[in-house]
């Protein structure tokens, strides 16, 4: 394996923190919101998910690269993140699933990645202050021109990343969940319903799990015309519609939520998750609201208020639903973190929704019994 030779990067953050790091991956200038994630494992994932585009993800485990990457850990066709932040870089992979470094993958997506800088600093400063612009560059190390750089650059919630990430053409999706130990997907079971999920950057897995739970998949894309899907629904050639996950602020998406609003008087049945969580509350005429730093890990607890169980899951979002939501649906789910919603069922319709992330890419899998509920649904 040849010797990969570290540039070095400079980083400025909006609070005027001016740091030096060495970088990896794909070089030059990039502006982003930093977050950190929490996940002990899983960056392939997270750097694939396209939740994460216009973010920098601070990773608080400190070795990051040891397992490589390869085609199944893919969460979608690129890495949509702007940059990866981690303490060490490790070019040396190994595992008998890689097929190449972490640092070629990130090249070949054109993402930076920042290391040998201290992670524990920009997870507390990011705690502490909340999650903030920043810029980072191989090619500028003046601290005026860099702030100059990130002052006369987008922020996060004034782009629209959901016309960059989602599909551009419908499609069908047919893989069930994938087998580590067989290395090939499962053999997806017999469909018992058929929908329309819209994509607003849906995960892989997000999909191989509704296979996994006997439903058919049309993936559309988010230009959606909403009267097209009540026409289907109408004439049974779909029994209702999932609302993916995604990256950006929902109350950028006007368009979206006048054609989820349809669907919601049409009474179509809906299941959303994470930004389709938050879209289904604004349809309905309650605005999301910014977290400080967002949630974003593998480790989280959820409070499943029907069953009282907790459950370990994977999230990733900086919006969240408000709490007078419970005017129109009842809470299905609670943070234990900070008691914010995590999931909601409509009171006068067949529309429920969660905020975290059932699918498990990274993390555990004990809210994987969401996909068969949506199923239980669409049957009724």
């Amino acid at each position: 394996m040849a010797e990969l030779t570290l540039q070095k990067a400079y980083i400025y953050l909006e609070n005027g923190t001016y740091l030096e790091a060495n970088s990896f991956g794909a070089e030059g200038t990039s502006v982003g919101e930093i977050v950190f994630n929490t996940s002990m494992s899983g960056y392939q994932e997270i750097m694939s998910d396209p939740s994460y585009a216009g973010q920098f993800v601070t990773f608080t485990m400190p070795e990051i690269g040891n397992v490589g990457v390869n085609e199944q850990d893919m969460e979608s066709s690129s890495a949509h993140a702007k940059g990866m932040i981690v303490r060490n870089y490790q070019p040396r992979y190994s595992s008998f699933r890689a097929e190449d470094s972490l640092h070629n993958f990130l090249v070949k997506y054109n993402v930076m990645g920042l290391c040998d800088i201290d992670t524990r600093f920009l997870t507390k400063t990011v705690r502490t202050e909340g999650a903030m612009m920043m810029v980072a560059s191989t090619e500028v190390s003046d601290k005026e021109e860099l702030k100059k750089i990130l002052e006369n650059s987008p922020r996060i919630e004034e782009v629209n990343y959901i016309e960059q990430v989602s599909t551009k053409e419908s499609y069908k999706h047919t893989s069930a969940t994938y087998s580590y130990r067989e290395f090939t997907y499962k053999e997806a079971p017999k469909a018992e319903a058929k929908i329309a999920v819209i994509d607003f950057g849906v995960k892989r897995n997000i999909l191989n799990e509704i296979v996994n739970a006997g439903i058919a998949v049309d993936v559309i894309p988010n230009d959606f015309d909403a009267q097209d899907i009540i026409a289907q629904y109408q004439n049974k050639e779909i029994d209702g519609v999932f609302l993916s996950n995604g990256p950006g602020d929902p109350l950028v998406l006007k368009k979206e939520q006048e054609q989820i609003k349809k669907l919601i008087e049409a009474k179509v049945p809906m299941f959303g998750i994470c930004l389709g969580h938050q879209l289904l509350s604004i349809s309905h005429g309650y605005d999301t609201f910014k977290l400080k730093f967002g949630h974003h890990g593998g480790n989280h607890p959820v409070k499943n208020e029907k069953t009282g169980l907790v459950e370990i899951t994977a999230q990733n979002h900086n919006y969240n639903v408000p709490d007078n939501i419970t005017e129109i649906a009842e809470v299905t789910h609670t943070n234990l973190f900070d008691n914010t919603i995590e999931g909601l069922r409509y009171n006068d319709a067949p529309i429920f929704s969660v905020q975290h992330h059932p699918e498990s890419s990274p993390g555990p899998k004990e809210s994987s019994y969401i996909f068969s509920e949506f199923l239980s649904l669409i049957k009724r």
